[in-house]
């Protein structure tokens, strides 16, 4: 219990997260321990959840407690670090689409960046560089600021709000979903797009994962208040002369307006096909834990 005293005290977390990291995330932390002294190399943890479910806190956790009782080497890496500058997705909104100058779809991030630093992780006597991206400026950190890693690692948690998503129907792509596709993507050039980013440059990155793991939100209508939520943090802890790239509620109401298809999509199709789903409510605790079949029949042999 020092432990999650010690990590609720340091992330400012309410007293309920004790239960849920009692119950939950230290049998995780501990199944992961397992499977990567089985595995006898680098194993990767792929995290899939909405905008402010609480992906990073849960991986924080794992990597201090896999860190801290099980000795282990663990890296963390957000989805969100790997974003191409401003200067990037101005070209891409030139060349291929206006709404690629915003930051967050698939297409929007460095790709083979992500597989450089993937497989980097996992090479003996390799020092990494692992990006770090800056929301206040929506820009990177400049590379002498990225922290380095010499490899290889025992763990590697991945999270990321469409990570493990994979593309569409193209027959789902005729149909709009909100108002900002239907206004300013009437001939579905950018959804096709990022559905041909998913196929091409996610989804060879995904096989990378050997074990994947979901927050499942009971519905996109959660993702205004808790992405909201973010926002105020961020806004609360950036200097107030670096707040650009920050949003108020109205400009939280379109963004969040290019996450909504493939949330949508990913709340559809992921539970079946990861090893472990947290469902959550609205007030994000979570209120049912299902493990995947061949999980639980290990379990049940024990």
């Amino acid at each position: 219990m020092l432990l999650i005293e010690q990590f609720i005290d340091k992330h400012r977390l309410s007293k309920g997260f004790a239960e849920t990291a009692k119950n939950y995330y230290q049998p995780l932390a501990e199944k992961i321990a397992l499977h990567q002294k089985e595995a006898n190399g680098t194993y990767f943890v792929g995290l899939n959840g909405c905008q402010g479910s609480g992906k990073s806190t849960l991986a924080d956790f794992l990597q201090a407690c896999l860190s801290q009782k099980f000795n282990l080497k663990v890296v963390v890496l957000s989805l969100d670090d790997f974003y191409f500058d401003q200067r990037k997705r101005q070209s891409l909104a030139h060349t291929v689409h206006p709404l690629f100058a915003t930051r967050g779809v698939p297409g929007t991030h460095d790709t083979a960046l992500i597989e450089q630093v993937l497989n980097g992780l996992k090479q003996k006597n390799t020092q990494t560089l692992i990006p770090r991206f800056d929301k206040s400026t929506d820009n990177p950190y400049p590379e002498t600021e990225w922290p380095i890693i010499q490899g290889p690692v025992d763990v590697v948690i991945f999270e990321g709000w469409c990570w493990g998503v994979e593309a569409q129907n193209s027959v789902d792509l005729f149909t709009t979903v909100n108002d900002l596709e239907k206004s300013e993507d009437q001939f579905g050039l950018w959804r096709r797009y990022v559905n041909q980013q998913l196929i091409n440059s996610y989804q060879p990155l995904y096989a990378m994962m050997d074990c994947w793991l979901m927050f499942k939100a009971p519905d996109f209508s959660n993702v205004y208040k808790w992405r909201l939520e973010q926002e105020q943090k961020l806004i609360a802890t950036s200097p107030k002369g670096l707040r650009s790239g920050l949003m108020n509620p109205s400009q939280i109401k379109r963004f969040i307006q290019f996450y909504q298809r493939l949330t949508e999509h990913g709340l559809r199709t992921l539970p079946d096909q990861c090893d472990e789903v947290f469902s959550l409510n609205a007030e994000r605790k979570i209120v049912e834990h299902s493990i995947r079949s061949y999980e639980q029949e290990a379990l049940n042999a024990k």
